[in-house]
């Protein structure tokens, strides 16, 4: 996949190294960690971006999240779920960011 964003493309060039890490220690996490299914472990992502306010980890991760298999309902209920832990605001963040996409 390409980079969704730029500036990712330019960390990777940038500090290749550090690169090399962080895509390894994602791998290890996220790939041999534990039992959760990919399209699981790519919603649980996809929520904690929504609810930390990462616009640009957030688009990532639904990108992944929707080749991964998970549909705009679940996609959706993934973000609905922010209301109660993160506050309505930051869930119109990241709906707002989720509907650009779509």
């Amino acid at each position: 996949m390409d980079d969704l964003h730029e500036i990712f493309t330019v960390f990777k060039k940038d500090f290749p190294e550090i690169y090399q890490g962080h895509e390894a220690l994602g791998k290890k996490i996220h790939e041999e960690g534990g039992p959760l299914p990919e399209k699981v472990r790519w919603l649980v992502k996809l929520a904690v971006s929504g609810a930390c306010r990462h616009a640009l980890a957030l688009e990532t991760h639904i990108v992944k999240a929707r080749k991964a298999g998970a549909t705009e309902a679940e996609i959706k209920h993934t973000l609905l779920l922010i209301i109660q832990t993160a506050g309505f605001p930051t869930f119109m963040e990241a709906y707002s960011t989720y509907k650009r996409m779509t």
